[in-house]
């Protein structure tokens, strides 16, 4: 009763220093102006002043406005001073957005103008209270529902986004390098990391590793194999136009990582299952446990694969949407926005489905072995 109690309260203490975190947080993002070069300024009053209704090529009608905005400078030689801008935007907002009273944008200031009337034009909008809320609001979810667990998977986050920018950094300023072996050597990191963290030092963790890693380089050698019989027929690389690095190594290097998460969410989802399977009765028969984790496998395979169609699918809707509207072609907008979508979904369905089987004998493999040092 005695260590329940100091674990109530030693829980207490870390959710008040987090609370107390998250409150100093939010105050420093809403006050932060002076941490920033490019000058801020919050808008204090807004005006419509013009709108006009626009018709293209295709027939389809919007509306255009017009916003004369007061702001007040919030930082550089000039805070506190008004600044007079013009904003337009569409009631489409695809280029172009609405600000409100209370916005906080970036702006620049005309050298011309003069002390007593700033102008200048808005660059963006300064979104970083809102980020802190939302990642606070995570943050909490995590830890309330996942306790030791959720903290563990905040911590394996923060290092796997690091080791990511890092790595991505590196290869932007180091051409040389090649971005395969980069994306290999993250993948390796962030399967060791994340599930070690999570899932700590014990079998059913390493079974999960050798399972993920495995899963996904069968997938992406299946992958390379069919997109060279195939000759990439199909695959449209429009949206990769723009890079100065080659398209087919940026896309198989997101194809290997964006299978990752997938992988690794069912290799330790089989491994934890059948090991528990055992815990529960170590005399249970192998036939037993293999029957079980092919029921285990069949009913997180297709949750899985739909997980990955519908999380890649999301990210070109609007893009569809705007092909459609403008008149193209169901096929052509299908093909233009979701070819790589589908081939990224269609890869990491390959590495869940292979990663089953391939979790499920290398945990019992462990668990035969146990046996046997027993």
């Amino acid at each position: 009763m005695t260590l329940l109690k100091n674990i109530s309260f030693k829980q207490g203490i870390f959710y008040a220093l987090l609370a107390l975190c998250c409150g100093l947080s939010i105050v420093f993002v809403h006050h932060n102006e002076q941490f920033y070069d490019r000058p801020i300024a919050e808008i204090t009053q807004v005006a419509v002043t013009e709108s006009e209704s626009m018709t293209d090529m295709y027939e389809n009608e919007d509306y255009l406005f017009t916003q004369e905005i007061t702001a007040i400078i919030k930082n550089g030689q000039h805070k506190g001073q008004s600044i007079y801008l013009t904003n337009d935007y569409s009631s489409s907002g695809a280029f172009d957005q609405e600000y409100h009273v209370g916005n906080e944008i970036f702006v620049t200031i005309d050298d011309r103008a003069t002390q007593s009337a700033l102008t200048g034009t808005i660059l963006d909008l300064k979104r970083d209270q809102t980020m802190v809320i939302i990642a606070w609001i995570f943050i909490f979810t995590l830890l309330i529902i996942g306790k030791r667990q959720g903290l563990f998977s905040i911590i394996s986050l923060g290092v796997n986004a690091v080791i990511l920018s890092f790595a991505l950094d590196l290869y932007v300023k180091h051409g040389s390098v090649s971005l395969l072996v980069v994306s290999d050597i993250c993948a390796l990191l962030f399967t060791i990391i994340s599930l070690l963290l999570i899932s700590g030092l014990n079998t059913k963790t390493y079974v999960a590793i050798v399972s993920t890693l495995l899963g996904t380089v069968i997938a992406l050698i299946i992958s390379s194999i069919v997109m060279w019989l195939t000759g990439e027929n199909g695959l449209r690389y429009e949206e990769m136009q723009f890079l100065t690095r080659p398209y087919r190594t940026v896309f198989m290097a997101g194809l290997f990582i964006g299978s990752l998460g997938a992988v690794m969410d069912v290799s330790i989802t089989m491994a934890s299952s059948i090991f528990a399977l055992y815990e529960q009765d170590p005399t249970i028969s192998v036939k037993a446990l293999k029957s079980s984790g092919h029921e285990i496998g069949k009913d997180i395979m297709g949750t899985i694969t739909s997980i990955l169609f519908f999380a890649y699918l999301c990210g070109s809707i609007p893009m569809i949407i705007l092909y459609l509207k403008n008149s193209s072609t169901l096929g052509l907008t299908l093909s233009l926005n979701l070819s790589l979508e589908l081939a990224r979904a269609l890869a990491g369905g390959i590495g869940v489905v292979l990663t089953i089987p391939i979790s499920q004998y290398t945990a019992i493999f462990f668990i035969n072995r146990k046996r046997v040092q027993e």
